[in-house]
């Protein structure tokens, strides 16, 4: 057998049963046949495999058999693809076969397929005749090194994953490498997460292989071999020899521990390595998110709990971080394909806990996982017990320091290494010729991305030894070549290597004329200058063009520019330019001259550093001196080759050493750190003698460590004047101690005019152009804290203040910015409360900084998880929509201000205008300033400071750009990258002619001149633009729709913001509940209208019953008539169409474009066509857009890649009546809507009733498992309406008013609840009103007329009490009780009789409304508040967006401080007001109300109506309606006009009687809204209507039948 292929044997439970290699079926089945012989042979697999692989397969199996002589049988089983056929029926059907086709003992079963397949086809063997041969013949990565070694076989069930099976060894595991070259990139990536895993927990050889050598491992699977290369070993590449070597090593480990621990009772949970956070990671994100990709991640976290338990070291988290890296594996949750996820909102560390609790490793309620010591070592040899508070700290994204005094004192430590030696050390390491082994190096973002770039370069070859605490550099000499076509070297934010590498990029080596290299970076890196040293290179010869903006990355560089001889170069702004000119100088063509100019240099001693690095790398640099011996800035750099060094030590980093030093300084404790003293290269090492010594600190420095001893607590002095210019990176750590600092500085310190408590730190400019502007960004966070500070050209001024009277709970953004982060964890030493925001940014130059303070100097912390979720950003940058800027383009006039205002106000945050920013920054407006610069200088300008927006993270900030921001590419780019990471880019458009008009009404402005050509040719040219550059597009409707007035217009237009803006941002989703215990049956009305415009002002009787509309896309036209033909409707009239719809209906919308072969009209041959309108749904933010299986896997992929926070509905539907529910097509249908959708939905025509049955067996086995997602499945046809009855999820259904019934059968919504109610699936429900006095109450005419109105057969009436009596308790415990409304005096008494209350109830303290729900003991009673969602819509859909978003905030008045004046404050407070006025007769009740709500609600009580602080924009009166008159002569209190002068307010009178009080009269008068206390009780009572039924309240019907009522009674 070994003359059909070489294979290699791995031994397991002491067989040599596992055979490794390349296209092996010739020898699989010779074998199979040979040593496994048998009557019959059974292969199982899926029906894509099979297309693929099986007539190969046969053509094998033949083969073999005719040698042998063997007459065996040979029969195939085809399973539908995906996790759904590991189930019961599945495993049964295959027995069944089995037994049909009369197999009997000696059959010997094949499973030739991935995970799936061999778990499932296991299992069967396990059992079918008590025990049967079987083989696995894996075909994915993942299945050939875990799922099919080591005998585990299982099938799923509704309970969970792989609860029934058994431990049934395979007589032989073939495994295939050919067969990964069918694998799409994403798959092999799955499979190699396995791979690094097994190598970090057993094989350290093997892990060094994958970090060194992976593009090499890859294109063994990503480049096709000729024929069968590779099944011998003398014809086996390079890469095929790696990629068996790391597979069959990881194969190794897997059964090496299986063999010793094969039932899994300690040794073999070593395998679970990032299991444990990785399963609980998949559970919530499956199937999007793949295992291994999951997995990947929960190895970092995992690690990174191993290094904060003292187990691992810095470095093994960084080698485990770039080898899954490598393979295109995400190494965090923020990672674009996670964080872009709807379901990424789930990650909760709470709920992330809560799935680990129930791991199969636990014991108990502890959770256990497996912890490495080092790289190919694990602590243990089983999984370790981990507290969860420890797993807690890793996952949360911020940080609380717990104040107090270092525990670990006197502390002795040292920290990481430089990252400017460290990156000065690779770069010579990397240039110079021979071996050099770094130590101490910085493992860190930045050093990665400097190796990175440097491997891609292929100027060096990096190797780790000792445990990767060495690196080995193998300089290449300077021989360089550039990267592939189209490979950019991406810098990320690392601003050191992005100027190191400039200059190395010219030195490279070309080999064509053409050869070049980009750098590019994140959108802060593309801010950061970098033009004088590009000036300096281009006037040396070199070749390097701006891609962007003008003096920023990305860089296309030209090779072979470096010519040499004299350069000058401007060094006022960073020493780095220097570094880098040097550094690469000896490669030059010519001895470099270096001539400094343009003013100060710029931290010398950086310059300093970079020449005595060199001497040590064999290159001496001559500074030149004038006639009197003064050091002049000119250096002389020799031609020459760097000769490495065998060791190179780094030193410890001297800015990280300023954070434990700071830490003794004010906490009074003492710190010692070695490998930093006097003799240091980096000016930072001067910090604890120039700025601690003068503070009040003991200092003792020798030339190798530097000891701090600080004074008391509360001791520290002012600094005064302090120059920091040699150490510009540790002004920050300075600022905090200051900011602290209550002693006079020393004599000879003094500032005239500088306070005692003051300091000034000067020689800091350059601080503004770091990873974000350090000093605005120091003020900006100390000011939270109450410390007073000012600022000047170079520097900051900083007053102390005692720690005792700083703000606690202070949140501190720290800008994506490590040194802020680390500076403000000192401060948080003293300052209890203070909450670190993106805790992981530390990790560019100390990744363990939260680790080593609290082991190694002991100060504890604590994780905190943020409002918004973005758990564990192991390393990449948090998700744009979460956390950055929305921005608005359009043209002008497209309406960006009054749509930006609105979604400013929704989102809780505020509006900015670019423009207005431009004013500020230039000083001119940007008509004087093309006047005085031009166009091209403005739009440079203009593409800054959208390159400053990019930086922040602010999720709630709306700011609108200019209309002709995208004119050029730079800009463009921008925002096209923004908008590809997750960013929200919204591209505000009205119909041309509506802009024109406006823009010729109000002509050129100040702020923007006229173009100077014609209108319409800019729109056409821009549009495209605008469509490349955008993630979403928001139609601006001017005009009210059907019969709207104006202010009903902006209301419409206020609640489609809220909608558009609160769902783009990821923060609602607008979707009704689907699944879980208390889901309610859902349905949508399909609309049929070519055009909707006639019908919109109907739409609230066209929707009632149905919880979403469908927009039948393929059914518009613009001429107004069915089509009758396939045809596609223009965009444009489709996304009006859509427009129009959202300003009459709040519903979601169900997006489809139905194609002619599904039943609908849009052509089933145009691809791109269909897609190009659904990717219009889904830039709309439809709540769901229906994508059809029927479409080529590419189209889908496309859709599927863009939904953003759609819900795809994964749709199928047969028209022959032929498709059966219990057959393979409907089987391998829903696969695929599984892996697609996030609803799966598939219909079919129903030919007897019998279809009916087959569907509901189907859907309930499916609706069976926990996991599964929603189905719609339901027949067509008059035979097939009962299936439409019990369907529970999104049901099509229509209306008598609608031109035609979008498919045959579809019955009304109030057909449905009837039918539902007919056959008991909905039964008759009781509902009451709870209170006295009741009698006058129109709750239950409002209620009643609902349930009439949705064919619902419930019942609303009053049940009369004023204690919750024996007569309230049977209607509560009363089977057939639905839910109550509870009035006074019982909104406080039923809560004790309740299982639990909302969040609401817990604030406001009352309940209005009991819902029944199932628990988790089954039915319970459950409590609400309405009434503050009531004033809230109420005041939200009527307030002026400028006074609810304005510059001071929104400023409210709540009168009275009786019971409901709660649900009034909690309203305004969720509203966003920044100060809630209270008002009441008596003072003191006021006062005791205002006392029980937290300090941020900021309610302000007042004396007197007309005396109030400021104008409210909202005024609710919770008092009796007499008791406000409008003459100050009369009895009551005196409402006097001044109250209401805000312009555009609202008024709320929650007094049922009289309808028009004295507070509304007023009200009117002045302009305000006016809502009153009926209204407020249907709006109430509307939401009620909703928690109790789950469907949207038929508001006109309601709402008409309590007025009618209401005003009878008047």
């Amino acid at each position: 057998m070994t003359s059909l292929a070489d294979v290699l044997k791995i031994s397991i439970l002491g067989n040599d049963s596992i055979h490794v290699g390349f296209h092996l079926l010739p020898y699989i089945f010779r074998t199979i046949v040979t040593t496994l012989p048998s009557s019959t042979y059974a292969l199982i697999t899926d029906t894509n495999l099979a297309r693929l692989y099986l007539p190969a397969i046969e053509d094998a199996f033949n083969t073999a058999a005719a040698e042998a002589g063997s007459k065996a049988r040979f029969l195939t089983y085809q399973v539908a693809p995906g996790e759904g056929a590991k189930s019961r029926q599945v495993k049964g059907d295959i027995e069944d076969w089995l037994l049909d086709e009369k197999c009997t003992r000696d059959t010997v079963i094949l499973a030739f397929g991935g995970g799936v397949i061999g778990d499932l086809t296991g299992f069967v063997a396990a059992t079918f005749m008590r025990g049967v041969k079987f083989v696995q013949i894996p075909t994915t990565l993942l299945a050939m090194v875990d799922s099919s070694v080591g005998g585990k076989t299982a099938i799923d069930t509704p309970h969970g994953k792989n609860l029934i099976g058994a431990f049934w060894q395979p007589s032989y595991i073939f495994i295939d490498l050919a067969f990964l070259s069918t694998l799409n990139k994403r798959e092999f990536s799955n499979g190699m997460a396995e791979v690094v895993k097994t190598a970090a927990i057993w094989k350290a050889d093997d892990f060094a292989l994958l970090e060194s050598r992976a593009e090499e491992i890859s294109s063994a699977v990503s480049t096709k071999a000729e024929g069968f290369a590779g099944r011998f070993e003398k014809d086996r590449s390079v890469a095929q020899g790696l990629l068996l070597t790391v597979v069959s090593g990881s194969v190794y480990v897997k059964a090496h521990i299986v063999t010793i621990d094969e039932r899994e009772t300690g040794l073999r949970n070593l395998v679970n390595f990032g299991h444990t956070i990785g399963h609980a990671i998949e559970a919530v994100l499956t199937p999007a998110i793949l295992h291994g990709e999951c997995v990947s991640v929960g190895m970092i976290l995992e690690a990174e709990v191993a290094r904060q338990l003292g187990h691992l070291n810095q470095v093994a988290v960084g080698r485990l971080t770039r080898a899954c890296a490598a393979y295109g594996l995400p190494v965090s949750l923020s990672d674009r394909r996670i964080a872009s996820l709807p379901a990424a909102s789930q990650l909760t560390v709470d709920r992330l806990l809560d799935i680990m609790r129930i791991d199969k490793k636990n014991s108990g309620p502890a959770k256990k996982i497996v912890i490495l010591s080092r790289i190919g070592k694990t602590y243990e040899e089983k999984a370790t017990v981990v507290a969860d508070e420890v797993i807690r700290k890793v996952l949360c994204e911020a940080a609380t320091v717990i104040p107090g005094v270092p525990t670990k004192s006197p502390v002795t430590m040292e920290t990481p290494g430089s990252k400017s030696i460290s990156n000065r050390a690779l770069v010579l390491a990397a240039l110079g010729k021979g071996t050099c082994r770094v130590r101490n190096l910085l493992h860190s973002d930045d050093t990665a991305v400097m190796m990175n770039a440097l491997t891609e370069l292929k100027a060096a070859v990096f190797g780790w030894e000792d445990g990767g605490e060495t690196i080995v550099v193998e300089g290449h000499g300077g021989k360089l070549s550039p990267p592939p076509k189209g490979k950019e070297l991406y810098l990320g934010n690392a601003g050191t290597a992005a100027r190191f590498l400039t200059t190395v990029c010219t030195i490279v080596q070309g080999e064509g004329a053409d050869d070049t290299t980009v750098i590019t970076g994140n959108a802060r890196m593309k801010q950061r200058p970098i033009g004088p040293l590009v000036d300096a290179l281009r006037a040396n010869g070199a070749k390097a063009d701006y891609l962007e903006g003008q003096g920023c990355l990305p860089l296309n560089i030209a090779t072979d520019g470096l010519r040499g001889g004299h350069i000058q170069l401007a060094a006022s702004v960073s020493s780095q330019y220097v570094s880098s000119i040097l550094l690469c100088a000896p490669y030059a063509k010519e001895e470099v001259t270096l001539e400094l100019i343009g003013g100060q240099v710029i931290s010398q001693l950086y310059i300093d550093m970079t020449i005595a690095m060199m001497a040590q790398f064999g290159v001496k640099v001559q500074r030149k001196s004038d006639a009197s011996g003064k050091l002049l800035d000119v250096y002389v750099i020799p031609k020459a080759t760097y000769i490495n060094p065998p060791v190179y030590n780094v030193e410890s980093d001297a800015s990280s050493a300023t954070y434990p030093l700071a830490i003794a300084a004010i906490t009074g404790t003492t710190c010692t750190i070695s490998n930093i003293g006097s003799s240091s290269l980096q000016g930072d090492a001067r910090f604890a003698k120039e700025v601690l010594e003068p503070m009040g600190c003991k200092v003792e420095q020798t030339e190798t460590y530097t000891t701090v001893t600080g004074p008391p607590i509360g001791q520290l002095r002012a600094l005064g004047n302090v120059d920091m210019e040699p150490m510009t990176d540790a002004f920050l750590t300075a600022s905090v101690l200051a900011a602290v600092a209550t002693r006079p500085c020393l004599p000879g310190r003094e500032v005239e005019g500088l306070r005692p408590e003051g300091t000034r730190i000067y020689g800091i400019a350059n601080q503004r152009v770091k990873e974000c502007n350090r000093i605005k960004a120091m003020r900006d966070e100390l000011g939270k804290f109450g410390v007073e500070t000012d600022e000047f050209d170079d520097g900051i001024i900083l007053y102390g203040k005692p720690y005792e009277s700083l703000a606690h709970g202070v949140s501190v953004h720290t800008y994506d910015d490590h040194r802020v982060a680390m500076a403000h964890a000192v401060l948080a030493c003293l300052i209890p409360g203070t909450i670190l925001e993106e805790k992981r940014c530390v990790e560019k130059t100390w990744p363990n900084f939260w680790d080593d303070l609290q082991n190694k100097i002991g100060i504890e912390f604590d994780g905190v998880e943020l409002d918004t979720p973005n758990q564990a950003s192991t390393s990449g940058s948090t998700s744009a929509a979460d956390s950055h800027p929305v921005f608005l383009i359009g043209m002008r006039g497209a309406g960006k201000t009054y749509i930006g205002q609105i979604a400013a106000e929704v989102l809780g945050g505020e509006y900015t205008d670019a423009d207005d920013v431009f004013v500020k920054e230039t000083g001119k407006s940007v008509a004087e300033f093309v006047a005085a610069n031009g166009w091209p200088a403005f739009r440079d300008t203009e593409t800054k400071i959208l390159a400053g927006f990019l930086e922040e993270k602010r999720g709630n900030h709306v700011v609108g750009l200019g209309g002709g921001v995208v004119e050029t590419e730079a800009a463009r780019k921008l925002l096209t990258n923004y908008a590809a990471k997750g960013g929200v880019v919204v591209h505000i458009t009205r119909e041309l002619e509506d802009i024109e008009a406006f823009l010729d009404k109000i002509g050129g402005t100040a702020q923007r001149p006229k173009w100077g050509e014609d209108f319409a040719d800019v729109f056409r040219r821009r549009e495209p633009w605008y469509q490349a550059c955008s993630s979403h597009e928001f139609v601006n409707i001017l005009e009210p729709i059907g019969k709207q007035s104006p202010a009903d217009h902006h209301r419409a237009m206020r609640a489609e913001c809220q909608r558009f803006f609160q769902f783009v941002t990821g923060k609602e989703t607008n979707r009704p509940v689907l699944t879980g215990p208390n889901a309610k049956p859902t349905a949508f009305l399909s609309l049929t209208f070519p055009d909707l415009t006639p019908a919109l002002a109907n739409i609230d009787t066209l929707t009632e019953g149905s919880d979403a509309i469908e927009l039948r896309v393929d059914l518009l036209s613009p001429t107004g008539k069915a089509p009758t033909t396939p045809t596609l409707p223009p965009a444009s009239y489709v996304a009006k169409q859509l427009a129009q719809l959202r300003l009459v209906s709040g519903l979601p919308i169900v997006y489809s474009v139905r194609s002619k072969d599904q039943g609908g009209w849009a052509p089933s041959n145009d691809a791109e066509g269909y897609a190009a309108l659904v990717h219009l749904g889904l830039r709309s933010a439809a709540e769901y857009v229906d994508v059809e299986l029927a479409w080529p896997a590419t189209t889908i992929a496309g859709i599927h890649g863009a939904r953003r926070q759609s819900a795809l509905i994964a749709s199928w539907h047969d028209w022959t009546g032929k498709m059966k529910w219990d057959g393979p097509e409907v089987a391998a249908k829903y696969v695929e809507g599984d892996k697609l959708g996030d609803v799966i939905k598939i219909v079919g025509t129903a030919t007897s009733s019998a279809d009916n049955a087959a569907l509901a067996l189907f859907a309930d086995r499916k609706r069976a498992d926990p996991a599964a997602k929603p189905l719609l499945a339901i027949n067509m046809g008059a035979l097939g309406q009962l299936s439409r009855v019990i369907n529970p999820t999104l049901t099509p259904v229509t209306h008598a008013d609608l031109p035609s019934r979008a498919a045959p059968g579809q019955l009304t919504a109030r057909e449905v609840n009837q039918a539902r109610a007919l056959i008991g699936l909905e039964p008759s429900r009781k509902f009451f009103l709870f209170g006295s006095p009741i009698a006058a109450s129109v709750s239950p005419t409002l209620h009643n007329s609902g349930f009439q109105a949705l064919g619902f057969p419930h019942v609303y009436d009053r049940h009369e009490a004023s204690t919750v009596d024996a007569g309230v308790l049977a209607v509560l415990n009363d089977p057939a009780f639905g839910g109550a409304s509870v009035t006074i005096p019982l909104k406080l008494d039923v809560i004790p009789h309740l299982a639990g209350v909302s969040e609401h109830v817990s604030v406001i303290g009352a309940v209005n409304t009991i819902i029944v729900r199932q628990g988790a003991n089954g039915r319970e009673l459950y409590g609400d508040n309405t009434d503050w969602a009531a004033i809230h819509e109420a005041a939200q859909r009527n307030l002026s967006p400028a006074l609810a978003s304005g510059p001071d905030g929104l400023t409210t008045l709540v009168i009275g401080a009786g019971g409901t004046c709660r649900a009034a404050i909690y309203a305004l407070h969720q509203l966003g007001a920044r100060r809630i006025l209270l008002f009441n007769r008596t003072r003191a009740n006021a006062e005791t109300v205002a006392a029980s709500f937290p300090k941020d609600y900021n309610v302000v009580v007042v004396d007197a109506l007309d005396k109030l602080p400021a104008h409210p924009g909202v005024v609710v009166s919770t008092v009796p309606g007499t008791s406000l008159t409008a003459d100050a002569r009369g009895e009551g209190i005196y409402l006097p006009s001044s109250v209401l002068a805000a312009p555009g307010g609202v008024a709320i009178d929650l007094a049922y009687k009289p309808y028009k009080t004295a507070l509304l009269a007023t009200a009117e008068g002045a302009g305000w809204a006016s809502i009153s206390g009926i209204e407020i009780l249907t709006l109430q009572g509307f939401r009620q209507f909703s928690l109790w039924t789950g469907k949207p309240a038929p508001v006109s019907v309601m709402r008409k039948a309590a007025m009618d009522q209401y005003f009878a009674s008047v």
